[in-house]
């Protein structure tokens, strides 16, 4: 094989490949095919069996590229399909229990705590998930990882749809969520390993897209099987076991992570699977994958002795990881933070507050998932073309929707008359504030799953996101357990609402100053933009938005600083 010049640099390695002619480079990848047969000569029956894809036959890379990051990505409609359907099953499951005796009335106090729970434990569960994600990633592989969270999940869906009791239907709850923990994190990174840098923001995206769409389906759900006489919050809990069991069988069919394949030595392997995803008529796939193996190896070594979990550590002890920690997870706090998953899993409720039924309430649920998911089309395709801090500015618009609903919920508490006096405007205000809050925070939430993804370097990179997807559900449950609470102790859901876009608002800010750009970078140059000082980065981020304000104000055009540590 040709020899690849390095030379330290602010990363630890540069390749130095211009003087290879097609000649050359043509040797160079016949010599790895043939030293990737050797690798795959030895390898144990384990080897083969844990590694090995069902074939399917694709007409160019750049397609299996694609079917990768929308099928792997497809595991989002689980998470979402529980947040709506959820919604839709909980006054079946009021009705069903207080029949039963678990609860004696719709004023039970136990009612509202267990509710909150059933409500809560999902997220819970997925924080537990989360935490396990680490091991298994480190140990089973990123796509074997997803498979094993897919039998946690159905697992849990079974349980849920055939409890006997509140406390069954808790258990089911909670290890639906370990599965949704799991499969939350690996994914992110999964596809992030995988796909082209050109793609990778806009594939990690689809996964959110995927949860939109799974929340549009679990509220559809919900209507169908309302009318259902016996047991139609069993229909709508049993209804996810279908799309988990799709998404196990077609994991199947999807390779390992390369990256994560040279990290456990297996290089021939790793070799095959990057062939089969990148043209290697392009000479950057070459050159991609020598920085990307070389990378792995040293990212490896360097951390020989360090047992996974020792890692975590490492996660807040060197300043780079340190920055991105900190990024990702206030991203995702201010996000979760202003009340998302409190508000579709009690969706049903809200709309009960504006004075719908049962029925309407299940039906007018579809409204918010509708726009969540419309809102979330524009930054899937469109997220490495404008980049991170366009979207995350979107935050802005969570505070204009969030008053909106608020005032429209201040009509219901000026009694029922006064409500009926003044329903259009009522409606109109509550309508207009959930359809922006939603739509604005589809393409946001988008981030959520990009930026924990691509932030870390490759050897804390599980870890990464291990935290960030338990700080998710973290927060998540708080919010989720005590909305209930918060509004009782606020006298009304408007205030609860109006408090969410106060945080909104500081979220904000925070964009604005403290959040790099991303965008066309390699998982390995963004180790370099997260050697830059925070204290840099807002400088930058300033200049940059005082040459754009001048620009707009028709004032002399500036280049814009580009996010580099020797900007």
């Amino acid at each position: 094989m040709t020899d690849y010049v390095e030379k330290p640099d602010a990363m630890g390695k540069e390749f130095i490949d211009d003087e290879l002619t097609p000649e050359e480079r043509q040797q160079e990848i016949e010599a790895r095919d043939m030293q990737s047969q050797q690798y795959l000569s030895n390898e144990s029956a384990y080897d083969r069996i844990a590694y090995t894809q069902i074939p399917i036959h694709m007409k160019s890379p750049r397609m299996l590229v694609m079917t990768l990051g929308v099928f792997a990505a497809f595991s989002g409609m689980l998470s979402g399909l529980d947040q709506s359907v959820i919604s839709g099953a909980l006054p079946g499951i009021r009705k069903h229990f207080i029949a039963s005796g678990e609860w004696t009335g719709l004023d039970d106090p136990k009612l509202a705590t267990d509710v909150s729970l059933i409500s809560s434990l999902m997220p819970l569960g997925a924080m537990a998930g989360a935490l396990m994600m680490t091991p298994l990633n480190y140990y089973f592989g990123r796509r074997n990882s997803i498979i094993i969270s897919c039998l946690w999940y159905t697992l849990g869906g079974g349980l849920c749809a055939g409890s006997r009791n509140v406390s069954m239907l808790f258990a089911g709850r909670f290890i639906l969520g370990i599965g949704i923990g799991i499969e939350g994190g690996c994914v992110g990174i999964y596809i992030s390993e995988c796909v082209p840098p050109a793609v990778r923001g806009n594939l990690v995206s689809v996964y959110q897209l995927m949860i939109a769409f799974g929340e549009i389906i679990g509220y559809a759900a919900g209507g169908v099987f309302f009318e259902v006489k016996s047991g139609s919050w069993r229909w709508m809990l049993g209804s996810s076991l279908l799309f988990s069991t799709i998404l196990l069988v077609g994991m199947c069919f999807l390779p390992e992570s390369p990256r994560w394949l040279v990290s456990k030595g297996k290089y021939g392997r790793a070799w095959q699977v990057w062939k089969s995803l990148r043209d290697m008529s392009d000479p950057k796939s070459l050159d991609e994958y020598v920085l990307m193996e070389v990378t792995v190896k040293h990212d490896v070594e360097r951390s020989a002795d360090e047992l996974w979990y020792q890692r975590y550590m490492e996660v807040c002890r060197q300043p780079r990881n340190r920055r991105a920690l900190v990024y990702a997870t206030l991203m995702i706090f201010f996000g979760q933070m202003t009340g998302i998953n409190a508000i579709m899993y009690n969706m049903s409720n809200l709309m009960a507050k504006m004075n719908f039924n049962d029925r309407e309430s299940v039906l007018m649920s579809m409204v918010g998932g509708g726009a969540l998911f419309f809102g979330t089309i524009p930054a899937v395709f469109t997220m490495d073309r404008f980049g991170r801090r366009v979207w995350a500015q979107n935050i802005l618009m969570f505070i204009v929707g969030l008053v909106l609903v608020g005032v429209g919920y201040l009509y219901t508490n000026s009694g029922i008359d006064y409500f009926n006096a003044h329903r259009a405007t009522a409606l109109g205000l509550f309508f207009s504030g959930l359809v922006l809050y939603m739509a604005f925070f589809g393409a946001y939430s988008c981030l959520t799953w990009v930026v924990p993804a691509e932030s870390f370097d490759f050897n804390t990179r599980s870890q990464g996101m291990a935290i960030c997807s338990a700080f998710l559900y973290l927060w998540s449950f708080i919010v989720t357990y005590n909305f209930e609470g918060m509004q009782k102790a606020m006298t009304y859901t408007g205030l609860t609402i109006g408090f969410f876009g106060g945080l909104a608002a500081l979220g904000f800010f925070y964009q604005l100053f403290f959040m790099p750009e991303t965008k066309d970078k390699t998982l390995e140059e963004i180790d370099e933009l997260f050697l830059m000082p925070t204290s840099k980065l807002v400088a930058l981020n300033t200049s940059n938005m005082i040459k754009t304000w001048r620009r707009v104000l028709g004032g002399k055009r500036e280049p814009e600083q580009i996010n580099t540590p020797n900007a």
